[in-house]
């Protein structure tokens, strides 16, 4: 993509992709794609991906996991990325705050929570149709 007019051409005719493409800051356009923020729909996700443009920060959009099915078309979550050096601008801009840390042990504690609050609510269960059958017999 020429970012430049051909000689020959003319310098007043500029096309979608090549006005996109002068708008992007060139340090915020290094490293590797993060996800910055969720858009509920393709619109809301699109709106996002404007206003980070507008600053120069460039951006692309996926569908999130689980949502990648071409029936809803523009229906269903999307993920909003950008290059890495641009990481911090993008949640500035977009008022998210920093990044969450997660804890390391986090989800694992939360999955054992549940695991056990099953259990119990099955020993529960089971002791209520043996005291049921034992009262009915």
């Amino acid at each position: 993509m020429l970012l430049a007019p051909a000689a020959g051409t003319e310098a007043g005719t500029v096309d979608e992709l090549t006005a996109r493409a002068r708008k992007i800051q060139p340090r915020s356009a290094r490293g590797e794609p993060v996800r910055v923020a969720v858009g509920l729909n393709l619109a809301e996700a699109e709106l996002m991906q404007n206003i980070l443009l507008e600053e120069g920060i460039p951006s692309m959009l996926r569908r999130s996991g689980g949502f990648d099915v071409p029936d809803f078309l523009a229906a269903g979550p999307r993920d909003v990325l950008v290059p890495a050096s641009g990481e911090a601008a993008a949640r500035d801009l977009l008022n998210l705050g920093p990044a969450p840390s997660p804890e390391p042990g986090e989800p694992r504690r939360a999955a054992v929570r549940l695991a056990a609050v099953m259990l119990v609510c099955l020993l529960l269960f089971g002791a209520l149709a043996a005291l049921i059958r034992v009262l009915v017999v």
